[in-house]
């Protein structure tokens, strides 16, 4: 199997086990796409909180989450990111709860969902934005939790890899949209998709490049058409993330 196959028939069994929780009060806090909008002279940042990957296994297992998403709002992220996955990424919905506790700004819940229990369980614990894998999903499903979650109140960012899922994400009506320069069924990594989706898109949709991003320079690759980076490994390996995160947040 590749690794999202892989990943997607574990998530299958963990959802079963999952009970599907009563909605509670969602989190204060302000809407993404909009603080996108309102700060368009830099590159903003969706910063991530990441203990490991299946690529690439342990990359930080000591981390404390909170102090971690502090120093990444101490540097003007606006977002963190928090990986829920416990058996491919050894993280928690306990890790996004206590992050969504001790931070200001909007927490997005960064897992493979396949179920609304999961999309619950989400907000529940202090997200106000979610992640849809176009990879991940058949397009009845994506629109069935696409719904789901904007009934929800919560933003979503819909995840695509190629021109094909940039048609289904822009016909679906999102307005958050995610260019994964991952290949998830081989993990491997390369900027340039992002670079070259970036010709098809379309006008009041914020576009944000996921993965594969060191420095500086690699984030200016894609500064004219993206609004914003979503970086995990790198800051997770930083001594300093706070200035290393700060770093990444070039003129546009």
């Amino acid at each position: 199997m590749t690794f999202l196959e892989e990943i997607l028939a574990q998530k299958e069994i963990e959802v079963a086990e999952m009970p599907l929780e009563k909605v509670k009060d969602k989190r204060e806090t302000y809407s993404f796409y909009d603080f996108l909008k309102a700060h368009p002279e830099k590159m903003q940042l969706i910063a991530e909180v990441k203990r490991a990957s299946p690529s690439k296994g342990e990359i930080n297992m000591g981390v404390d989450p909170v102090t971690q998403a502090k120093s990444y709002e101490a540097a003007g992220a606006g977002m963190i990111s928090v990986l829920t996955d416990p058996v491919f990424f050894k993280g928690s919905i306990e890790d996004l709860r206590e992050v969504a506790r001790n931070v200001k700004i909007p927490v997005i819940c960064k897992d493979f969902i396949i179920s609304e229990k999961q999309l619950i369980r989400a907000r529940n614990a202090g997200a106000t934005v979610v992640l849809l894998i176009i990879s991940a999903l058949s397009e009845a499903a994506l629109k069935i939790l696409f719904e789901q979650a904007t009934a929800l109140d919560l933003e979503v960012l819909v995840e695509v890899h190629d021109q094909k899922e940039l048609a289904i994400a822009q016909k679906l009506g999102a307005k958050l949209i995610g260019v994964n320069n991952r290949n998830l069924h081989t993990f491997e990594v390369d900027i340039a998709v992002s670079e070259k989706l970036a010709r098809d898109f379309s006008t009041n949709v914020c576009f944000i490049s996921e993965s594969g991003f060191k420095t500086a320079e690699d984030v200016g690759r894609v500064s004219k058409e993206y609004n914003a980076v979503l970086v995990g490994e790198a800051l997770m390996r930083e001594k300093s993330p706070e200035v290393a995160a700060k770093s990444l947040k070039v003129k546009r």
